[in-house]
């Protein structure tokens, strides 16, 4: 995978997390048109991306997250922000299945970021769940997600969060078919018609972001 942060500090931390996860960094660069050159040149499973680069410091990341899906790769991106921004995270996630966004400061829990990077490098979705908190506490009464009990609302948070089923199994001590019957009706109270598993649940998760 590719690492795209102005900061070399942050970066050589970055891939020091993701090394000790048995997870290969090839690539470390510090702007966004670097990064895409290096995608040009390499056929990689994921990208690390600070939002803020040169030359503006102010939406390079998620252009060339845009850039990467309009040319049609695939290839799992993880959003990088200092701050929970709600819309930043809707704007993300509105690329598409593989994507995520993440608060800078989650470099220091190396097992969410290393996870977070093999849930977007297998066409999964991650938000940051300080994000989710603050969209959850605004979601409106008649909003979709009124529809959902408080034990479906926990687990599409951790949906959002990029845990797979099994992994909200775990988290919430429950069976791994009681959390796979909470998704299904998720999805339904939702409205979200059958597609591909990984589509739907980015579209749960856009839900949850106040996207639809």
């Amino acid at each position: 995978m590719a690492i795209a942060d102005d900061a070399l500090l942050l970066r050589e931390g970055i891939a020091k997390v993701l090394q000790g996860g048995g997870i290969e960094v090839v690539a470390s660069v510090g702007t966004a048109d670097e990064l895409l050159a290096v995608l040009d040149g390499d056929d990689l499973d994921a990208a690390i991306l600070d939002i803020r680069m040169p030359p503006t410091h102010r939406d390079e990341g998620i252009v060339a997250l845009e850039r990467i899906r309009e040319r049609g790769d695939d290839l799992g991106v993880l959003l990088l922000s200092m701050y929970a921004t709600p819309e930043y995270a809707l704007r993300v996630m509105g690329a598409g299945s593989g994507t995520g966004y993440l608060l800078k400061e989650r470099v220091s829990e190396p097992q969410t970021l290393v996870r977070a990077v093999e849930t977007v490098a297998s066409g999964g979705s991650v938000v940051d769940p300080e994000v989710v908190e603050q969209l959850v506490r605004r979601t409106r009464a008649d909003d979709p997600l009124a529809r959902l009990t408080e034990r479906e609302r926990s687990v599409l948070e951790l949906m959002a969060q990029g845990y797979s089923n099994g992994g909200i199994a775990q988290t919430l001590f429950l069976g791994l078919k009681t959390v796979e019957t909470h998704v299904r009706s998720i999805l339904q109270k939702l409205d979200l018609e059958e597609s591909p598993e990984h589509h739907r649940r980015v579209l749960a998760v856009l839900t949850l972001l106040g996207e639809r």
